[in-house]
């Protein structure tokens, strides 16, 4: 089974992240589990999401505490919220950055992937250039990490999900799987 925890701000999209991601692994023949973690219900508040998937029926029903990868909508929540908390060794870390932070400490001994999902949401027109959605983008690079699901199996669930414009929210998710960057294990110091 793997376990993936989403890292957002209300109004990203993060909770419809891991929603599209569950019905596009179910398309694929994934049992799966999405839900999400609500604190302070508002724009700008930190949100989590989750999602388990397996190729086996999926009997546990409690949070994901300890995931194998984490998604991080905003890399500004490092400041304010233990993304690493429970992660497991060589786990996965997706951000949403243009380029490697300059402190690269808080990845020890995890994976770390990078893809400018900002970028692609803004030449996507999705969303504003202050509150773009990067959440399809973001799916998209992290099917290339994981290899799970197939993009088109992505681009099928947003077409049935998204009911106003779907164009540019599945180009958003090809160009996140294009443009990701993986840059592996961050060795400790």
């Amino acid at each position: 089974m793997q376990e993936i925890r989403f890292h957002g701000r209300g109004g990203q999209g993060t909770v419809v992240a891991s929603i599209l991601l569950a019905k596009a692994c179910f398309r694929a023949g994934y049992y799966v589990q999405s839900f999400p973690l609500f604190g302070v219900e508002r724009r700008g508040a930190p949100v989590e999401a989750y999602l388990r998937l397996d190729t086996k029926k999926i009997l546990i029903r409690s949070h994901v505490y300890t995931p194998d990868h984490v998604i991080v909508q905003d890399v500004n929540l490092f400041q304010s919220v233990d993304i690493t908390r429970g992660l497991k060794p060589e786990g996965w870390i997706l951000i949403d950055a243009p380029a490697l932070p300059a402190n690269l400490e808080p990845f020890s001994g995890f994976r770390l992937a990078l893809v400018d999902a900002t970028h692609i949401a803004v030449k996507n027109g999705l969303g504003t250039r202050t509150h773009p959605l990067i959440n399809t983008a973001m799916i998209g690079a992290f099917a290339r990490l994981l290899d799970v699901p197939p993009i088109d199996m992505i681009a099928e669930a947003i077409q049935k999900e998204v009911t106003s414009r779907p164009r540019p929210y599945v180009q958003a998710a090809q160009d996140g799987y294009a443009n990701v960057h993986l840059f592996g294990l961050v060795n400790r110091p």
